[in-house]
């Protein structure tokens, strides 16, 4: 990956920051994208903060315009960002849950990946990895929001997969189940934490289908747990 330039949105977070530490011992140079961020956070030569909110669409384009402008090219997009709520059935979720499911689940990877395809495309072999969800494939009681909008990214990644073939770039899904992560931890005290995904494991599959290994996985939902 030396050489290469990735932008990886949600880059400090309980998933981010494993990932975005993956891609730093890759020797990329990679741009972490978070609403608060520094140079601190990852204290690395080829690492580079941006702070932007990713449902902010004019945020976004200057985000992703400013790094080709920088290092004049894009080689990978790793789009982490998302949220989760629940405990709610659909007639009782209220215009604000649903609305942040989209906007975090959805519309966030709709802005990042409309303003980064044009430059993927002209890398060459752009890839672009996004986290889904596992528990979205089925439908589940008191989580409609959630799954309703990680269902659409599934889908609009494998779009972007059939509409950028032609010039060898790649888009793929990885659907995690429920990870190790503190905010797990907290929400779900109860549980056996053993029995989790850790996070570093979907960071390592995230930096293999970046790489030039994986060119022909293209369009395709990878579950893991």
């Amino acid at each position: 990956m030396s050489g290469k330039v990735v932008f990886i949105t949600g880059a400090k977070g309980g998933l981010g920051t494993f990932v975005t530490q993956r891609f730093l011992a890759t020797g990329a140079t990679v741009l972490g994208a978070s609403r608060s961020i520094s140079q601190e956070d990852f204290p690395a030569a080829n690492f580079v903060p941006i702070s932007v909110d990713s449902i902010d669409s004019a945020a976004v384009r200057v985000a992703i315009d400013y790094a080709v402008a920088r290092y004049g090219s894009l080689n990978v997009l790793v789009h982490v960002v998302g949220g989760f709520a629940g405990g709610r059935s659909i007639a009782e979720t209220d215009d604000a849950m649903w609305e942040q499911m989209r906007d975090l689940n959805l519309t966030s990877a709709f802005y990042v990946l409309r303003a980064a395809i044009p430059h993927l495309r002209k890398s060459g072999n752009g890839r672009i990895i996004a986290i889904g969800s596992l528990t979205a494939l089925e439908p589940q009681a008191g989580l409609g929001a959630y799954v309703t909008f990680k269902s659409a990214l599934d889908m609009l990644v494998r779009t972007v997969a059939l509409e950028n073939k032609d010039v060898g770039m790649t888009a793929n899904v990885i659907l995690p189940g429920t990870m190790d992560t503190p905010a797990n931890r907290k929400s779900m005290p109860n549980a056996d934490f053993s029995k989790w995904l850790q996070p570093s494991a979907v960071a390592e599959l995230a930096a293999w289908l970046a790489g030039d290994n994986a060119a022909h996985i293209n369009g395709v939902s990878i579950p893991i747990e």
